[in-house]
């Protein structure tokens, strides 16, 4: 019988309660707690604190205090990405970001689902689906992305956005629900 922390992973219905989920939380939540009440000025810490909360991160990984996330080790990152202040990334399900992104103060990643149905929702599973981030991206300050998105290359999603569905490479994009307002210059 496959564990709840593999049904998570694998988009599955899964009880966020288990134990061993639980626990993995608890651990990323002291981290976090660590990194958030750091001093400014001690850049050593912080690096040490991220490199062991978020391993998956590459070259040139920079966040701003406060961040929160669920595990942090479903956060994976190409170089060079940038977190404002304020942001939040519930890495329930795998949360890939390419090289060369920025992101705004509040952004808001979500990975999880619950049921729409009431009485399903009493039974407190829940289900993950990823979101990939793609290469050059900017994402405007206070832009919620929800589960199962992908934003492609190139790509800026405009401040205060509710992206709900997949966005093309190399446009602008934005609204509630974000919709693709232009064609930019995308990098090649």
């Amino acid at each position: 019988m496959p564990s709840e922390k593999h049904k998570m992973l694998s988009g599955q219905w899964y009880n966020p309660l288990d134990k061993a989920l639980s626990a993995e939380r608890l651990a990323s939540r002291k981290l976090q707690h660590q990194f958030n009440h750091s001093s400014p000025e001690d850049e050593a810490t912080r690096r040490a604190v991220v490199k062991q909360w978020l391993p998956n991160t590459g070259k040139h990984f920079y966040v701003e205090p406060p961040f929160y996330c669920d595990y942090g080790y479903n956060i994976r990152t190409g170089s060079k990405v940038f977190f404002n202040f304020n942001c939040v990334v519930l890495d329930v399900a795998p949360v890939v970001i390419g090289s060369n992104v920025f992101f705004g103060p509040a952004v808001q990643i979500y990975t999880v689902n619950h049921p729409l149905d009431a009485l399903k929702r009493r039974t407190l599973l829940e289900q993950a689906l990823p979101v990939t981030i793609g290469n050059d991206v900017w994402i405007g300050g206070g832009a919620v992305i929800l589960p199962g998105v992908t934003i492609a290359d190139g790509s800026v999603i405009a401040a205060g956005s509710v992206v709900t569905k997949d966005v093309p490479t190399g446009v602008l994009a934005g609204g509630n629900p974000c919709k693709v307002i232009k064609a930019i210059n995308a990098v090649d």
